[in-house]
């Protein structure tokens, strides 16, 4: 028997208004084909703004959720949420790295009413300012790079706010940083080249680390798909840290910003690295509690964070 078309209503989940209705929709349609013909009579919202659900407070449906294996009858009701402007992950990482690679340099290259006229365009004379500006400019563009070569998005967009608050965070600390690094009275670590030397070596280390994992992460899944598996290490040994720990690139990161910390022994940046690890901590045990729900068979061995203890 061939199969009969359902009927589509879509409500309203605040305050249950019908707002759509679908006469003939193939059983095989998609959420994502649903949200598509719902931007036909509601053009303000189209598909990445929209929560569909079947309860009202329920979990969102997924784009790739195919209508008849729903459990709904002839007629499904569907209710909607409005998430809000969306705007690309791509666009959101752009803008939150461009800036603070643009904001430390204005500080490097004392533009002027930053320092004092008689400081303007003055260069320092300590080797340790110019090599902080040459660490944390590679990390900038490190990230601009990954962003748009090596990253694979999962979710397309994120709501348009989020950008305000990260680009705060990022342009504020790098801005705070680059004034006290870049400042024509400050002074060099206290162990002078060795430590400089020590703080750069585990900078570099951490950086190259930090790519070869999201190389990694990036072969794990294949172009255009959402498909999750485990990730383990590879040949290359910067990717030996998965053995220990679910998200090595958080750990590298963190690595990173402490090495650049004792390289300029200056408190805004250990203060950042301390605001970062918070954050990466809380992200860290997100996944690697999503890695242990979908996985069975998840490496016992390995903490979010760091080996051994978080």
């Amino acid at each position: 028997a061939p199969c009969q078309p359902l009927k589509v209503e879509i409500l309203d989940a605040k305050t249950r208004e019908k707002l759509c209705f679908l006469d003939k929709v193939e059983p095989q349609a998609t959420i994502a084909e649903i949200k598509n013909l719902f931007t036909k009579t509601h053009p303000q919202w189209y598909p990445a703004r929209q929560s569909l659900r079947l309860d009202p407070k329920g979990k969102s449906l997924k784009d790739e959720d195919v209508l008849q294996k729903l459990p709904v009858g002839t007629t499904a009701t569907l209710y909607f949420r409005d998430l809000g402007a969306q705007i690309s992950w791509v666009t959101v990482f752009l803008t939150e790295y461009a800036g603070p690679l643009f904001i430390y340099l204005l500080f490097y290259f004392r533009v002027p009413f930053i320092y004092g006229h008689k400081y303007d365009f003055t260069s320092s004379r300590h080797t340790v300012v110019h090599l902080a500006c040459i660490c944390h400019s590679f990390h900038y563009i490190k990230r601009l790079l990954e962003t748009l070569f090596v990253h694979r998005f999962s979710h397309g967009t994120m709501p348009l706010r989020n950008i305000f608050k990260n680009c705060t965070y990022y342009w504020g600390f790098a801005a705070w940083m680059a004034y006290y690094i870049n400042h024509p009275l400050y002074t060099p670590p206290t162990y002078g080249a060795q430590q400089v030397k020590l703080a750069l070596a585990i900078f570099v280390i951490c950086q190259l680390g930090n790519f070869s994992i999201h190389m990694a992460l990036r072969d794990l899944r294949p172009a255009g798909s959402k498909t999750r598996k485990i990730p383990y290490p590879t040949k290359n040994p910067f990717t030996w840290l998965f053995l220990l720990v679910s998200c090595p690139n958080y750990t590298y990161e963190v690595g990173s910003w402490i090495g650049f910390a004792i390289m300029t022994q200056c408190l805004p940046v250990a203060l950042f690295s301390l605001v970062g690890f918070t954050q990466m901590t809380i992200w860290a045990k997100g996944k690697h509690r999503s890695y242990l729900k979908e996985f069975r068979d998840y490496p016992p061995l390995r903490m979010p964070i760091i080996p051994f203890l978080l």
